[in-house]
């Protein structure tokens, strides 16, 4: 079914991976093991997993007790960080085309544009993974 609001499959990655390891206790968690509980790619995942080791989100051990453990306290890292991480800075716009042709104040769907990125950015910014960790094992 067709929606409007896109997030890219790797930042849904990242912050899904990084909710479920929000508060594993058990030592390191695999690729294949996070791939297996969100039935994802494991070589899309692990890409996205090595871009969050680069920024120090995550650290990774190598060997067959290896895997991914979060590097920060969930309570301080913010869906907003890791979306950045992924897709760079987040910058709403005010048009759905690639150059404006208004001034956004007569846009042809108001100001549904600004209202709903200004929305996502703040629940992003407010969302830390301390609490997508409850949702994510709540689930399971």
């Amino acid at each position: 079914m067709p929606c409007a609001l896109r997030i890219s499959e790797a930042a849904s990655l990242a912050m899904h991976a990084l909710g479920y390891l929000a508060k594993r206790e058990v030592g390191p968690v695999t690729s294949r093991e996070i791939a297996t509980r969100f039935e994802i790619s494991e070589a899309h995942l692990s890409k996205v997993m090595q871009r969050l080791v680069k920024v120090e989100l995550l650290r990774s051990a190598r060997g067959p007790r290896g895997g991914f453990t979060l590097n920060r306290d969930p309570k301080t890292v913010t869906l907003l960080e890791i979306f950045e991480v992924i897709e760079g800075r987040f910058e709403p716009r005010q048009c759905l085309l690639s150059s404006s042709i208004c001034d956004g104040d007569n846009c042809i769907l108001g100001k549904i544009v600004v209202e709903a990125n200004t929305t996502l950015r703040a629940r992003l910014e407010e969302t830390t993974l301390d609490d997508v960790e409850a949702v994510i094992n709540k689930s399971r």
